[in-house]
């Protein structure tokens, strides 16, 4: 697709952590008993939605999340392969198959579906990610990956580096 081409609504916008940070997530972070997981460890409640960073002390920080819709759910384990500030997207091949208005490559910024913050999970297409739609916290409408209110995304980021391991539920 020329750029010229890509509708006004694909514009990724400004990256600005400040802008990125005044979203509300619709789900508190909060903090919570939990234990059974090495400290460090994400734990991804997909049923719950919510994720959990496994703390020092057996509690976690809970953070509320989007998940993946029916039929593009997935469980397992993972290693965060790469993190990225204001990620770039480009669509895979089949989510453009289904939606062919997205464009081939989107430039990161506040208008980009991934947020502010990605965290990617080994070889595999699926992120943990922030979004430009703070409404789909606490939902199942993902095509797999995993979102979050870009300053819980910020936070986590700066909590966790390469080598993380994910446990999806």
């Amino acid at each position: 697709m020329d750029s010229g081409a890509i509708s006004p609504q694909f514009n990724p916008g400004v990256k600005d952590d400040r802008r990125a940070s005044l979203a509300r997530s619709p789900i508190p972070r909060t903090v919570v008993p939990l234990s059974g997981y090495e400290p460090g460890t994400i734990v991804i409640s997909t049923k719950e939605k919510r994720l959990y960073l496994v703390l020092n002390d057996g509690t976690a920080l809970k953070y509320g999340i989007g998940v993946g819709k029916q039929g593009f759910a997935w469980k397992g384990t993972q290693t965060i392969s790469r993190k990225a500030e204001w990620p770039d997207w480009t669509p895979p091949r089949e989510m453009i198959a289904r939606r062919p208005e997205l464009p081939d490559h989107m430039d990161g910024g506040l208008n980009n579906p991934l947020g502010a913050r990605a965290l990617y999970l080994g070889s595999t297409l699926y992120r943990i990610h922030g979004t430009n739609e703070p409404n789909s916290i606490g939902k199942a409408v993902s095509s797999g990956c995993i979102r979050m209110a870009n300053p819980d995304v910020m936070d986590l980021y700066g909590r966790v580096g390469v080598g993380t391991k994910v446990v999806v539920l």
